[in-house]
């Protein structure tokens, strides 16, 4: 089958799911209740985040030769799967199972029980997993819950895919499966717990007095930095290498006689990349505005401006679109049309966190770095450490994701998240109106010096241990398994 009809089926398939999933949809406009009024926003919000894994899976078929487009066209879809059974079965449960002790939204009061290794003499907020909410039954059966629940749902696709990217033209059908329920069903609901539910992330401010605890406006920055550490973790597993990780000698540019150059990952489908960049901003503010939760809990009580976010994360995309193309113009002679939508993702993927708190200039210094970054990082990977990271999860999903959890330490200027995780709500640093604050602030904000920056810092090596840790002993299990197999046949 053409390529083309491949993916043109797998967008059909998905566009049709988004239709007979949302609630909002399925039932019009006839809703029992003001409360279910007030989720259709939301709910229209998380149905447009389902572009961010569709762009991601674009990019990545854009680069995809002939012979594996029906491989590549089925992955978004087999994410979405495996993202929705280990969710359903499990993940939400351990994510949000005690968000009801922070979040005032009807629906979830009774969710509150929220499991801590530690006792309460050591204060409270040391939640580390949730208990309540398998399967969307009992307390989790309520309009709420299933808003929150679908909110959530683009975010784990999109961590599911990328290792699924990673990992799926190297390995045996079954190894990125497993591995995506692990992540969709463990992985990460367990580090969403600890940053998004209530969990002891996000208590660093309370317990710790670190800031406002670990922030990350819509979630998004964790998601990608779990994904490109469990791929990772896959492919130092299976030793998968880069079947092209030599330089090769190949006729220079004109003007270059004598000199030999490495070229830009080969684009097969250009147009699809570009496509699939344009869908990932769109989904973006989807998943920027689709969280029932930001704006009637601990977790965001604090204020924000749309207009912020959505200018924040444009500049990001542009910058990082920008110094990837201009950097492949530099250093091939001509601008690479793969390069420049990869930039874009990085950009978005940068900003995520820090969106709401950071200023216009912070952000489109992000996204610029981060495109900068992303052909030297990619190049480092498959040239020099010569792992096999075709769909660059480390240089477009998790550098990014890492660069821009940190900045929120460095560049959240006061402006905007007041009461965010329930510090400040009044009053920050004696100033009245302080929210989420790093090491510059805006005139009139006090300096947060390090405290914010360091309870960030804590959030990653969290997330970095918990993903490569889980991701590392199932893909070596997996492949012990195999080699055995093999061995005795």
């Amino acid at each position: 089958m053409p390529k083309s009809k491949v993916l043109a089926a797998a967008l059909g398939a998905a566009a049709l799911f988004l239709m007979i999933s949302n609630p909002a949809w399925a039932a019009g406009t006839a809703l029992s209740s003001a409360d279910e009024v007030g989720l259709v926003a939301p709910l229209l919000g998380s149905a447009l985040g389902f572009l961010v894994p569709i762009g991601v899976a674009l990019i990545a078929a854009s680069g995809t030769p002939e012979k594996e487009a029906a491989s590549m066209g089925l992955n978004f879809l087999l994410a979405l799967g495996l993202a929705a059974f280990g969710y359903l079965a499990c993940g939400f449960a351990f994510q949000f199972g005690g968000v009801g002790i922070i979040s005032g939204l009807p629906g979830l009061r009774g969710l509150i029980w929220e499991w801590s290794p530690l006792d309460v003499a050591w204060g409270t907020g040391w939640g580390a997993l949730g208990l309540k909410g398998y399967f969307l039954a009992g307390p989790a059966a309520t309009p709420a819950a299933y808003a929150l629940f679908f909110s959530q749902l683009p975010l784990v696709t999109t961590t599911v895919l990328v290792p699924l990217l990673a990992l799926r033209r190297r390995t045996p059908f079954f190894v990125p499966v497993l591995g995506g329920l692990l992540v969709s069903a463990v992985i990460y609901p367990l580090a969403g717990n600890w940053a998004l539910g209530g969990g002891w992330l996000a208590n660093l401010g309370h317990n710790l007095e670190l800031g406002h605890g670990y922030v990350d406006f819509i979630g998004s920055g964790l998601a990608n930095l779990l994904a490109a550490t469990v791929a990772l973790a896959g492919l130092v597993a299976f030793g998968l290498k880069c079947t092209s990780g030599q330089a090769q000698a190949l006729p220079p540019p004109e003007g270059d006689e004598g000199e030999s150059y490495v070229p830009m990952p080969p684009a097969h489908l250009p147009l699809l990349a570009i496509l699939g960049s344009l869908l990932l901003f769109v989904g973006w503010l989807g998943l920027a505005f689709g969280n029932p939760l930001i704006g009637v809990s601990a977790l965001g009580a604090g204020q924000f401006s749309p207009a912020v976010v959505a200018v924040n994360l444009a500049l990001s995309a542009a910058g990082g679109a920008t110094l990837a193309v201009m950097y492949s113009w530099f250093t091939t002679g001509a601008p690479d049309v793969l390069m420049s939508p990869r930039g874009a993702l990085a950009g978005l993927v940068a900003v995520s966190a820090g969106a709401a708190f950071i200023p216009a200039w912070a952000a489109l210094l992000l996204g610029s770095l981060a495109g900068l970054l992303l052909p030297l990082v990619h190049y480092f990977v498959e040239r020099v450490l010569h792992l096999d990271d075709a769909p660059a999860a480390l240089a477009a999903h998790g550098l990014p994701a890492l660069i821009g959890l940190l900045a929120v330490g460095l560049f959240a200027d006061g402006r905007y998240g007041q009461g965010w995780n329930g510090v400040g709500d009044g009053e920050y640093l004696g100033v009245a109106g302080q929210g989420v604050s790093g090491l510059w602030t805006a005139p009139g904000f006090q300096t947060e010096g390090a405290a914010q920056l360091q309870a960030q810092l804590v959030g990653v090596i969290a997330a970095l241990v918990l993903a490569f840790i889980l991701g590392w002993l199932l893909f070596a299990t997996l492949r012990r398994l195999i080699e055995a197999w093999q061995g005795t046949t």
